[in-house]
């Protein structure tokens, strides 16, 4: 009973990806023939970008790299060819190269992939805070023990919301290789939090 049950969700979830990406490929198309049709992918778009570029860059630069990106997305956008792979997915490989080249100029590394995101609630009671900052402050330090591509990973798929599938095609591996990866990260991270 249980297997039929999770079966028929990942058979739905599948099928609900499959018409957003048919979805989005129509837009493509659209925005291709009529460049004006170009802000129905931005507005779809532009939050995860915004977010995934705010965990790469910080604050203060990803709004600025976020038009970057859509500039160039709409400027190479009628040489576009989906390749079996999703628009965002092309559209994360553009952010990803925009911030590592952001990080290049200025002569440092994103060490500080992740931290700055996690927050504790603004609402909670002062007892409630400071044990969420205190909680929040460890896993801030588990986060920065992480190399860069496993920080990296994890922001794509937490902060941007990209399917392992869609971090695959922007990273350049299998989508088996994805799911064990933030599967072994994220176990890994339980385990020292757990042992602290």
């Amino acid at each position: 009973m249980v297997h039929s049950l999770v079966d028929a969700k990942g058979l739905h979830l599948a099928a609900a990806r499959s018409a957003a990406e048919d979805d989005e490929a129509l837009l493509v198309r659209a925005a291709q023939e009529r460049p004006e049709a170009f802000g129905k992918l931005y507005e779809l778009h532009v939050d995860a970008v915004y977010r995934y570029l705010q965990l790469r860059t910080g604050t203060a630069d990803a709004a600025d790299l976020t038009q970057q990106v859509f500039l160039r997305a709409f400027a190479s956008l009628p040489k576009y060819k989906t390749r079996g792979l999703p628009f965002s997915a092309w559209l994360f490989r553009i952010a990803r190269n925009l911030a590592t080249d952001h990080h290049r100029q200025r002569g440092r590394t994103p060490d500080e992939l992740l931290p700055g995101m996690v927050q504790a609630d603004a609402t909670a009671a002062p007892e409630q805070a400071a044990l969420q900052m205190e909680t929040l402050g460890h896993l801030r330090a588990l986060l920065r023990e992480l190399d860069g591509e496993k920080r990296e990973l994890l922001a794509m798929r937490f902060a941007a919301g990209l399917s392992s599938r869609e971090i695959a095609a922007v990273v350049g591996k299998s989508e088996a290789a994805v799911k064990k990866q933030l599967t072994r990260i994220l176990h890994t991270l339980k385990e020292k939090y757990g042992e602290s």
